[in-house]
């Protein structure tokens, strides 16, 4: 396993609008993509684009709100009404060779293999399996995948 690009932070918000226009009118996030349902997750996703270094692309925020109540963030937002940091994601070149190596090191995969909101392949790691935080692995992007 090899430390591939942090492709995005994860935060749930409680309302996606106004998380829309935090980042648009207070931080001056340029590039914000237009709100999605992410049915299969429970979510409504947005990315919020940040510059990188020398014309780079930068690292993403993903902004997550719940679906209905049953959806996972809905429960987060529950114990954090404000919203807050809810994962950190890492591109890997082969998902499947990635989860294999976690689960091969005992490290707990919170369900199947599923695309995600770049449209690629994502797994979840268990936060108490590493240092406390909900980590998103993710194929990285092929030209013509990503949001």
């Amino acid at each position: 396993m090899k430390l591939g690009r942090m492709n995005h932070l994860g935060y749930a918000v409680p309302d996606m609008d106004a998380a829309i226009a935090h980042y648009r009118d207070v931080m001056g996030a340029e590039v914000i993509t237009e709100p999605f349902d992410l049915p299969e997750q429970g979510v409504k996703v947005c990315f919020v684009n940040t510059p990188g270094h020398a014309g780079t692309e930068g690292t993403q925020v993903e902004l997550l709100s719940p679906l209905s109540a049953e959806s996972p963030v809905a429960g987060f937002i529950a114990k954090n009404p404000l919203g807050g940091q809810h994962h950190v994601c890492f591109e890997v070149p082969d998902i499947a060779a990635a989860r294999a190596y976690f689960e091969g090191i005992g490290k707990r995969i919170l369900g199947p293999t599923r695309i995600g909101a770049h449209g690629t392949p994502i797994f979840f790691v268990h936060p108490k399996d590493m240092m406390g935080m909900l980590t998103e692995i993710m194929e990285s992007p092929r030209e013509g995948t990503a949001h």
